[in-house]
């Protein structure tokens, strides 16, 4: 499968820019490093990820806006194009909550 490299600027709360931040060694939103995205699986398993941003971004891929024409159970991800099964993304989000993956 193809990779995807998640830029955590665009899903992440930007910190407020003083220099006590800086001097805590806080970086600055500017300064972070994107990281790669293999699978759903992935963004549940990754571990700079809060709950609430892995929830964000596979809701984000399985949404209509993702969607592959005349093929309405796979999705097109973001950056790469990689096609992924909607049942996979559906079952990252279960994994989220808990839930058994069937």
């Amino acid at each position: 499968m193809d990779q995807l490299t998640i830029d955590l600027r665009t899903i992440q709360p930007q910190p407020a820019s003083s220099p006590a931040l800086k001097a805590h060694g806080h970086e600055e939103a500017s300064e972070r490093k994107p990281f790669p995205i293999q699978d759903p699986l992935d963004v549940v398993a990754h571990p700079a990820l809060d709950t609430s941003t892995k929830r964000v971004i596979l809701a984000s891929w399985a949404s209509d806006a993702c969607a592959v024409e005349n093929l309405p159970n796979w999705r097109k991800l973001p950056d790469t194009g990689a096609l992924v099964p909607l049942d996979e993304i559906l079952d990252a989000l279960r994994a989220l909550d808990g839930g058994a993956l069937h």
